[in-house]
């Protein structure tokens, strides 16, 4: 555990942190190198000798478009230390932010609540597009990429906000010095400074959309939450249960000294369940119930998730009474819920294209590469990364497939760019990757997927994930590839997996989830993966029998360069990817949810993978309670 504490103090300073005009941090013994706004109200000061920031359209009655239009001016011609440079580069994004929560247990309501947050985020850059203060972890912590982030006032007002941004960009821009200063101090210690630019340039994209308030339906939301979870009163085993209704509205705004102004709407709606109890030798289990929809009038009434979430309930009884599994290693079967799961994980660190940052930790690097983010791809455009029968593309612009909505839509990404299609691999070659505005070794140029939640910083991730086969095989001819195989390796019985674990989602208590993270984030890096419903498959006569326990073993990337059979049942598999503690981009990315997450999509077919190995249940159970658990009914 000790390598987590080590980046909870880095991630610390990556991570938002609360901030008001009333709690700013400053450098002691300094004052504001720009006045703050005389009056509250004052007009951006004009100077000849400098373009102005574009204007916001006279039509437009939102005041914090105008209020970060008037502060950004004055602050792109009036923000300079003496005797140092100006920055030459300032952003201030801002996110309204309106969640709904309604949590319920065994028919009984836990929690519920309505909140409104408005959070703010200011990055100044001092440099050029070549050499800037950002992508730089020195000893002080990282600070590349945000310079300041916290909370603001909900109301909207212009006065209040000026007075934040003001403080706040001040802060940025002392922050901006320092850290130029301690990166090209690092720099001259090297003996090969990188060559690859800092920032990109983009054309600046001007996209008002309407301003959209909360719609929380007429529906009864509580009513609904208790009903959902009273079906789980028929399983006395279970020893817990959270089913938690979340409905999220964000109005995010992003401008910029280069002259992109974006206000842009989006809304999520989810039911996320989470059951678990124990087995009758001790063992601990779990399952989970997961949907996602775009508006909350979207989501399934309370009779369907109440029928969804007793067919979670009997998968985990039928779990609770199924044999340990034994040690494996063989042809594995992935239903495409499951190779979904394992894409996001085993994809997502390669998938980007962006330049890591410079570090004077070599612990930073170690700690990237425990939690599996270490990319596989990068330098190896044009040459073979999967099945030569195997295309991979990303596509925000598409918003739904074969009917159904896709998660992972967006028309412009969090840097104001506009989202692009991208074919990452074409027939098995590697022809791109996903890039933000931060360049690679490979690339330069931003294709539009710079994502974040709640201002964290942006980094280059998917979106809508589509892994397309060439002449996919129907289920039956599939399933005899599988069993042929198994036969062939003289195996009794081979594994088939249909669905992964997210503890995010099936952990109840947070600190299970804390817990798993502690225990598995030694073996991600080496594939270390978690499935949760798996079936034993006899070759004699294709019987069915599920098994419990263990995990897979070394399965990374490479696994999936040589597939033995793929399907033509693409599934949509919606999923949150998680930006807590710098999981972004990495194998614990995968594990999210709706609470801060990142929607995403995967579309896959089942994947049959050779030589999986399973390592079966080798802990020690927990002992069963003393008392057995009160009726339900």
């Amino acid at each position: 555990m000790k390598i987590f504490a080590t980046f909870g103090l880095l991630a610390a300073c990556a991570c938002a942190l609360p901030l008001s005009a009333a709690t700013t941090t400053q450098p002691k013994n300094t004052v504001p190198v720009v006045p703050g706004p005389s009056s509250l109200g004052e007009e951006a000061p004009s100077a000849s000798a400098a373009a102005s920031q574009a204007a916001v359209p006279e039509s437009e009655s939102d005041k914090t478009l105008h209020a970060m239009h008037d502060e950004m001016e004055r602050a792109r011609m009036r923000l300079q230390l003496p005797g140092v440079e100006k920055p030459f580069y300032l952003e201030y994004r801002l996110m309204d932010l309106d969640v709904r929560a309604v949590t319920s247990s065994f028919g009984a309501l836990i929690s519920t609540s309505t909140t409104r947050n408005r959070f703010m985020s200011v990055d100044v850059r001092v440099g050029d597009y070549h050499l800037d203060s950002s992508n730089f972890i020195s000893e002080d912590g990282f600070q590349g990429f945000l310079g300041s982030t916290g909370e603001v006032g909900i109301d909207r007002d212009y006065n209040s906000l000026r007075q934040d941004l003001w403080l706040a960009t001040d802060q940025a821009y002392k922050q901006a010095v320092t850290q130029m200063s301690l990166k090209q101090s690092f720099l001259r210690s090297l003996t090969k400074p990188p060559e690859i630019d800092d920032f990109s340039q983009v054309q600046p994209l001007v996209k008002i959309d309407a301003h959209a308030e909360p719609d929380w339906t007429s529906r009864n939301w509580e009513d609904e939450s208790r009903a959902a979870s009273l079906a789980l009163t028929n399983f006395p085993h279970l020893s817990g249960t959270r089913v938690n209704y979340y409905m999220i509205y964000v109005t995010y705004y992003l401008m910029n000294s280069e002259g992109t102004t974006i206000r842009s709407s989006r809304s999520l709606a989810a039911i996320e369940a989470a059951l678990d109890t124990t087995a009758d030798d001790g063992m601990a289990l779990h399952d989970y119930y997961a949907v996602y929809v775009t508006k909350p009038a979207d989501l399934p009434d309370p009779p369907a998730v109440g029928a969804s979430l007793a067919q979670t309930g009997t998968e985990l009884m039928t779990m609770r009474q199924s044999p340990l599994m034994q040690d494996f290693t063989g042809p594995v079967l992935f239903e495409p819920q499951a190779a979904g799961s394992l894409l996001a994980q085993a994809l997502a660190p390669s998938l980007s294209g962006a330049r890591p940052p410079l570090s004077t930790m070599p612990a930073f690097d170690e700690i990237i590469e425990r939690m599996g983010g270490r990319s596989e791809w990068s330098g190896r455009v044009n040459t073979r990364v999967l099945p030569a029968s195997v295309s991979l593309v990303d596509d925000p612009t598409l918003k739904e497939f074969n009917g159904q909505p896709l998660l992972g839509s967006y028309d412009v990404d969090d840097e104001g760019v506009k989202a692009q299609r991208v074919a990452v691999v074409e027939n098995g070659s590697l022809k791109n990757l996903l890039m933000s505005r931060r360049p690679g070794p490979d690339f330069s140029a931003s294709n539009g997927h710079a994502r974040s939640a709640l201002l964290s910083d942006t980094r280059p991730l998917a979106s809508n994930l589509f892994l397309q086969p060439n002449g996919g095989l129907d289920s039956a001819t599939l399933k005899k590839k599988f069993l042929d195989a198994c036969r062939d390796d003289g195996h009794e019985w081979c594994l088939e997996v249909k669905s992964m674990d997210n503890p995010a989602l099936s952990s109840i208590r947070q600190e299970d989830f804390s817990d798993f993270l502690g225990g598995i984030a030694g073996g991600v890096a080496s594939g270390e993966r978690i499935p949760l419903v798996v079936y034993r498959v006899y070759v004699s006569d294709g019987r069915e029998e599920m098994v419990r326990g263990g995990h897979i073993e070394g399965l990374q990337l490479r696994a999936i360069r040589n597939i033995l059979g793929i399907g033509n049942d693409e599934t949509v598999f919606p999923y949150m990817q998680n930006t807590q503690g710098g999981f972004a981009g990495t194998a614990l990315g995968a594990f999210g949810s709706a609470n801060g997450g990142i929607p995403s999509t995967v579309v896959t077919p089942s994947l049959l993978l050779d030589e999986i190995e399973f390592r079966g249940f080798h802990g020690e159970p927990r002992r069963l309670p003393l008392v057995p658990a009160p009726p339900l009914k």
